[in-house]
């Protein structure tokens, strides 16, 4: 398959702004593309060449890119970051001196292939050591002398982490589901696959080669992270009984890391959240595993929480982030240590556990832990009493954390991963007139500084997620609670996510100064949720020609880096909070 026809797709897609569009066209993809090769096309796609649990990432930055533009078209340097200051796209820079290259010299190149483009980059992401940097730039300029214009703009976005096309992984099971699985209808199946293993190039292959009965073959497997459940949320323990069939396991919600734990003899592996391998920051919490998880094979879920090696207290989730980093590790496990609480146990000794009741999966966790003073199941109660719950509430956030996570004891109360569903509810601080509780939002704009803020972002335009229609939707602008080392920082950290138009998953009615991707997640908290004309988060759900807003809202100071966009808060949450705002009011 030729890398041109791929490069094609793209650019059709990029031009769409409907969903159903960008689907067929992925259909059309996929079909064209033979089995062999769907695995490639679809990380391509993705803007990567493996899932996100196997950490290979391109390593180039703009000056590197830069670089191989020089290499591979003889400009110069400055004259490169001329035509980049101009366009402000290094594909579209890429394109401009491929077109000029090929019409000076008349210059025809053997045609690129999508195996051969993947297998360069592949070696552009594994090259590592001394000269790797010369290295790298090296294959990339070789990719880019073949290229022809159209491909080196792909090209050249791909390596930066710049390609995003605005599909989701959900677009992209869509898509399979159409093209090998049958029809939507089976997208279930399709997406129950992708839940158990996290690779969609492994899920689109076996889709293709293996239709509808080799996506049910698919099973849990010790080293490659299950997609997390997660959590609705109630303001009231009257409420959740009512919603959990009158009896709950209320277990503490504690403030820290969430981590799939995967041991298999002495190998140990631990995934975040997002399914990011993060073993080699918790050296310690690795020999926790070897020696106190008494299978031969298992996975298991916990939080991970930094405490005071003094007094055994509960330090904030952001203290734990500073052990989030590649060097001086054994540094950081000493100067913030971490204990351990388990929750869930997915699969042990060849048992899928999955499908299994929570009480089962529960009393198997409890039967394969050996507890110590670092290393402990969470603590849980089961109780069909409001008094006795809510007093259990009390003493979680007394201990510093969050609050409770109820979870369904029925029969039905399976593990759904990668689902948001109601057999575990979240019950934190109460949501009376005033908004008590964070939420977590993705930065989508940024409002140009004046004054002392000149030079930074006055304040930064946010959005939760509706997952129904697959759009980003804008909840507030909040300038306020960032010191004065955020706002230096600021742009720093949000260039890499520019655009130079709205992102076509972005739905907002204002117009802020720069667009940014959305990627970056922050906590924030206000005063109160409120009505709005001009924000659309759950527009048209509670008044016509209304949104829900976060008035006064306010940086917490925490960047939410465990969670991608797509784990931000809901815009079915925000409803939800709204209503339960609403009710509090009202009986006042």
């Amino acid at each position: 398959m030729k890398y041109l026809r791929l490069c094609e797709f793209y650019e059709k897609i990029e031009r769409t702004s409907s969903r159903i569009d960008m689907t067929n066209l992925l259909v059309s993809l996929f079909k064209e593309t033979p089995p062999d090769l769907i695995d490639k096309v679809v990380y391509l796609t993705q803007g990567k060449i493996c899932p996100d649990f196997v950490g290979l990432e391109f390593g180039i930055a703009e000056k590197m890119a830069m670089r191989a533009l020089v290499y591979a078209y003889g400009k110069p340097l400055r004259d490169v970051e001329e035509l980049f200051k101009k366009l402000g796209d290094l594909g579209k820079v890429a394109e401009k001196l491929s077109s000029m290259k090929k019409q000076m010299t008349l210059f025809v190149a053997k045609e690129l292939t999508v195996s051969q483009v993947f297998s360069t980059l592949e070696k552009i992401a594994k090259t590592s050591g001394e000269g790797a940097q010369d290295q790298k730039i090296k294959l990339l300029s070789g990719l880019l002398t073949s290229a022809k214009p159209k491909e080196a703009r792909y090209l050249l976005r791909t390596v930066t982490g710049r390609l995003r096309l605005g599909i989701a992984d959900m677009t992209i099971l869509d898509a399979l589901a159409m093209a090998f699985a049958g029809g939507k209808g089976n997208r279930p199946i399709v997406e129950r696959a992708y839940n158990l293993c996290s690779d969609l190039g492994e899920v689109a292959r076996v889709a293709a080669k293996e239709g509808l009965e080799g996506l049910r073959k698919f099973t849990v497997r010790v080293g490659r992270p299950i997609r997390p459940m997660l959590a609705q949320r109630l303001s009231s323990a009257r409420e959740v009984l009512s919603k959990l069939g009158g009896v709950a396991a209320c277990e503490w919600k504690y403030d820290g890391e969430r981590a799939q734990m995967h041991k298999k003899g002495d190998q140990v592996w631990i995934f975040s959240r997002r399914l990011e391998n993060i073993t080699d920051q918790y050296p310690d919490v690795q020999e926790y595993i070897r020696e106190n998880i008494l299978a031969d094979e298992a996975i298991v879920e916990g939080e991970i929480v930094a405490i005071n090696p003094d007094t055994e207290e509960f330090l904030p989730f952001q203290e734990l982030m500073h052990r989030r980093r590649k060097y001086d590790i054994e540094k950081a496990m000493k100067e913030y240590p971490v204990k351990v609480f388990l929750f869930d146990a997915l699969y042990v000794d060849g048992q899928d556990l999955t499908s299994k009741p929570y009480p089962e999966r529960r009393k198997i966790l409890e039967q394969i832990v050996r507890e110590t003073d670092r290393f402990c199941l969470s603590q849980m109660i089961i109780s069909n009493d409001v008094e006795e719950i809510e007093r259990f509430f009390e003493q979680a956030i007394e201990a510093g954390c969050e609050g409770l996570v109820m979870k369904s004891i029925r029969s039905d109360s399976i593990y759904q991963a990668g689902a948001r569903g109601w057999l575990w509810i979240k019950l934190k601080r109460s949501y009376q007139s005033k908004m008590a509780e964070p939420i977590d939002v993705v930065i989508v704009g940024g409002f140009a500084g004046k004054g002392k803020r000149a030079g930074t972002y006055g304040a930064l335009l946010c959005a939760v997620y509706n997952p129904d229609r697959g759009v980003f939707e804008t909840i507030c602008k909040v300038g306020s609670g960032f010191t004065d080392a955020d706002l230096q920082t600021l742009p720093n950290i949000l260039e890499p996510y520019k655009v130079d138009r709205k992102p076509k998953d972005v739905d907002s009615k204002l117009e802020p100064d720069v667009w940014f991707e959305p990627a970056k997640v922050i906590e924030i908290i206000g005063d109160e949720l409120t009505l709005s004309p001009v924000h659309t988060c759950a527009w048209g759900v509670i008044k016509k020609d209304a949104g829900i807003a976060v008035r006064f809202p306010r940086f917490t100071g925490r960047w939410r880096d465990d969670k991608g966009p797509y784990d931000a808060t809901t815009t079915s949450e925000i409803v939800e909070m709204y209503r339960m705002q609403l009710k509090k009011i009202e009986t006042e």
